[in-house]
């Protein structure tokens, strides 16, 4: 049975609910909407396959990997598909191959006014709604038994989401099918992962001053900003507002995940065969690449499996050898500091409400006016 004794130990993958025959683990909210195993005790036989399923650990699987993997920088040749990608649209190239080769799509999505959940996808318009940052971390509720459906029924699998999710996936399917060729893991490079509610609240707050329902939301609006800005902007009712308070938030590690500061996989050891993120410090490797300020796609390939699948998009792409010292961005390189400043706002947020803790601690707040004079 799991006893979760501090919350840094579990990112919420879901994969002990998934595993467990007897639906004795339900998965529910914090105080900032991170789910956490809840175990029914009437239910619970105490089997510990729940406990031997989590792969949050520093001696997670990557038996399968290179001993390091192979590193480019990347762009799609289709200039429509750099635009309606956040980065490079590799992850659009992959999906491609094997959406025409009618296999399954997985990945982060909104659901109903923009809650992030993780879809399925067939069709290249359903893979589109996965297109995009999302800074959020997604609801994968149900999805691990729907992807061992898939692949018992002889489908191709891609499955993309931050490397807590691929980990978690593979430990809960097991060696025989984390093997198969027919499953292909993609994680991205991630900062870590804010709360639900903290979004939730943002976005209800917005459309307050706004005074309008917003049918439209980027967290990196690249089409008017470029691709180095990191600002929001929503859009309905005829208004466009941007704003960069959520980023700040997010920046400054006030929203991540308690796991987030104690995640084993930031590092070049990927529990995946191909990892995407952007490429900081392109410059050094690709400089015409992104001259334009689009997106530039940073790829580490990490298994066998990973490196046919980029052969098979390689007509699609351009695609530059990369020296792993030249990628080492932070999220792959070590964990941030903040724990302290992430419980003070927790503690903010859910006394006093979204409102006062942007007040106190948000890029407007006297606080951070404060620090900004004495700098």
């Amino acid at each position: 049975m799991i006893r979760l004794q501090n919350p840094q130990d579990c990112s919420g993958c879901t994969a002990c609910q998934s595993i467990c025959a007897h639906g004795a683990i339900s998965m529910r909210p914090d105080g900032l909407g991170f789910l956490y195993p809840e175990v029914d005790a009437d239910r619970c036989v105490d089997c510990g396959r729940c406990e031997r399923v989590c792969a949050f650990r520093a001696d997670y699987d990557t038996s399968a990997d290179f001993s390091e993997p192979q590193a480019f920088a990347a762009r799609h040749n289709d200039s429509a598909e750099v635009e309606k990608s956040r980065s490079g649209a590799v992850f659009a190239a992959l999906s491609d191959v094997v959406i025409t080769h009618g296999g399954v799509v997985y990945g982060a999505a909104f659901a109903e006014h923009f809650r992030v959940v993780h879809k399925r996808a067939t069709t290249r318009e359903e893979r589109d709604a996965m297109r995009g940052s999302k800074y959020v971390q997604s609801d994968l509720t149900g999805v691990f038994s729907q992807v061992l459906r898939d692949l018992e029924a002889c489908k191709t699998v891609l499955f993309s989401g931050t490397a807590c999710q691929t980990a978690g996936l593979r430990a809960f399917l097991g060696s025989k099918w984390a093997e198969s060729e027919q499953l292909l893991l993609v994680d991205i490079v991630c900062h870590g992962v804010p709360g639900p509610f903290v979004w939730r609240d943002y976005l209800a707050m917005m459309e307050r001053k706004a005074g309008v329902s917003f049918s439209h939301v980027e967290f990196r609006d690249k089409k008017r900003f470029g691709w180095r800005a990191h600002r929001e902007t929503f859009e309905g009712g005829g208004k466009v507002v941007s704003t960069d308070a959520y980023k700040f938030l997010f920046m400054r590690n006030y929203t991540e995940r308690y796991s987030c500061f104690a995640c084993p996989f930031k590092n070049f050891r990927r529990p995946s065969d191909i990892t995407l993120g952007d490429f900081w410090g392109w410059e050094r490797t690709a400089p015409q690449m992104n001259a334009d300020d689009r997106g530039c796609s940073l790829v580490l390939v990490n298994t066998l499996r990973g490196q046919q699948y980029l052969n098979a998009v390689l007509s699609q792409l351009q695609l530059v050898e990369a020296q792993l010292e030249n990628c080492g961005q932070p999220a792959l390189q070590c964990n941030y500091n903040g724990y302290r400043h992430r419980r003070i706002f927790e503690r903010a947020y859910r006394r006093f409400g979204l409102r006062y803790a942007l007040w106190r601690y948000g890029n407007n707040s006297w606080l951070h006016k404060l620090r900004k004079y004495w700098k």
